[in-house]
């Protein structure tokens, strides 16, 4: 068992319970039933012991998340696109409909063994670890870790918020050229900035706008929530886009296309980029034709 990620609580913390406190202190859990779970596995421990679901949280308690390292019991056999690997770290571009990890056998985590060559280091980790998650319907750019040291520092640069994390989304309807949105998810702080790069009409939807979008903070679903908000939902959201505007067979439109961090080993700034797919582009300028033809016939009329 390895430690993956470590947290102090700070001072001037209110006393509460493990299961409440825990839920947004590790990059690797962000629900309520993950904490829960890896407590009952053992997975947390508060100042070195196993923690319990009912202890009390204090200011100075040192909590800990921690690692069973049991490698896939099958290797599942996807292609996957590596962006980036040396042997501290790897970038890999997850396809959308597709999991980041969990007790299923088709997820990213079971297929990083087929994808990424093992680390010649002494502290390697016998699983590459995904050190953040993205929605299983969204696609792009996944940082893996591939030592102890890696986990730990990059665990600390997310929960340090140092790490930039740049989407490129199609939402439904027009968009100001850029704006920050400040609303609540899970009762928990949550900030989104976005950039219009461009907007186009539909006959659909009137307008359809591709966008830049900047999460400042880390919540479940955030950037999907904060922009159903608005009232310009992204594009194929099946939980929160508007009935009927998600595409048969195309997926949701929300690719994480940028990623800046600080390399674990180097501390080089890293700056990965990658195109989204070529839907997004192809998509709107579909609707686009479809416009302008629908335009010219009643112009004729």
């Amino acid at each position: 068992m390895v430690v993956i990620e470590a947290h102090i609580v700070p001072e001037g913390t209110e006393s509460m319970r493990l299961q409440e406190y825990a839920l947004g202190i590790f990059s690797a859990i962000n629900t309520n039933q993950g904490v829960k779970k890896a407590i009952k596995r053992g997975l947390i421990r508060v100042n070195g012991v196993q923690a319990s679901t009912g202890l009390w949280v204090k200011p100075g308690f040192k909590i800990e998340l921690c690692d069973l390292e049991l490698p896939p019991a099958k290797i599942y056999r996807l292609r996957l696109e590596v962006v980036y690997e040396d042997d501290n770290i790897a970038i890999v571009n997850k396809p959308g409909g597709i999991s980041v990890s969990g007790n299923q056998f088709r997820t990213v985590q079971n297929a990083l063994p087929f994808n990424l060559r093992p680390s010649m280091r002494k502290n390697a980790l016998s699983v590459f670890r995904p050190v953040h998650r993205i929605d299983n319907p969204t696609c792009g750019l996944l940082l893996v870790a591939k030592t102890q040291d890696a986990s730990a520092k990059l665990g600390q640069q997310f929960q340090n918020r140092a790490v930039r994390k740049r989407y490129r989304a199609v939402v439904i309807g027009s968009m100001p050229n850029k704006g920050k949105i400040d609303m609540q998810v899970d009762d928990k702080d949550a900030i989104s900035a976005f950039e219009l790069v461009k907007c186009s009409p539909s006959i659909r939807n009137r307008f359809l706008s591709l966008l830049d979008l900047y999460p400042e903070t880390g919540r479940t679903h955030q950037l999907r929530i904060h922009m159903a908000a608005l009232g310009n939902p992204i594009l194929g959201d099946k939980i929160y886009g508007t009935e009927g505007e998600v595409l048969k067979g195309k997926g949701l439109f929300l690719c994480a296309a940028g990623l800046q961090f600080t390399h674990p080993e180097t501390g080089e700034e890293m700056k990965i980029s990658i195109e989204p797919p070529s839907k997004f582009e192809r998509f709107m300028q579909m609707e686009e034709k479809r416009w302008e033809k629908y335009k010219a016939e009643t112009e004729t009329v």
